[in-house]
């Protein structure tokens, strides 16, 4: 089973999509089995993060962005791909940094997260898009 989830973003930061993943795996009566989740872009990445506390998410964006600043930044003068923006390149370094897949258990048509977890698309770009995440779920065949 796949479907594809958009997530539409206004700018650098961590947007969860947790609710759409479990409403898709029960619309599908998912079992046990294994959820795939990919993103389609090179300038934005997934995380399993935690959710309870916004602090978290801040912090994150904050130290990536301390990590890998924009090309106009003096410490960035090596950076050559810069016809897109400044944000441009230092999004594609964070997306190489960071997964753009994840591979999440289900058990009894849910996802197995902890307490705290969330699914977060990261968005590394300041400007809005629109991003697809692909989701495939493969049934445990020794179930079936």
């Amino acid at each position: 089973m796949q479907t594809i989830f958009s997530i539409s973003t206004n700018g650098p930061g961590l947007y969860e999509f947790t609710a759409q993943v479990s409403r898709w795996l029960a619309e599908q009566q998912a079992d046990d089995g294994l959820l795939t989740l990919f993103v389609r872009h090179t300038s934005c990445s997934l995380l399993i993060q935690e959710n309870a506390d916004p602090q978290v998410m801040r912090d994150l964006q904050a130290f990536f962005h301390r990590l890998v600043p924009p090309s106009d930044d003096p410490n960035m003068r090596y950076i050559r791909h810069v016809s897109e923006g400044p944000d441009d390149m230092p999004a594609h370094i964070k997306a190489a940094m960071m997964p753009v897949s994840l591979t999440i258990p289900v058990s009894k048509g849910r996802a197995v997260l902890g307490t705290w977890q969330g699914i977060f698309l990261f968005e590394h770009r300041n400007t809005p898009h629109h991003r697809q995440v692909v989701a495939h779920f493969s049934r445990d065949r020794q179930l079936v």
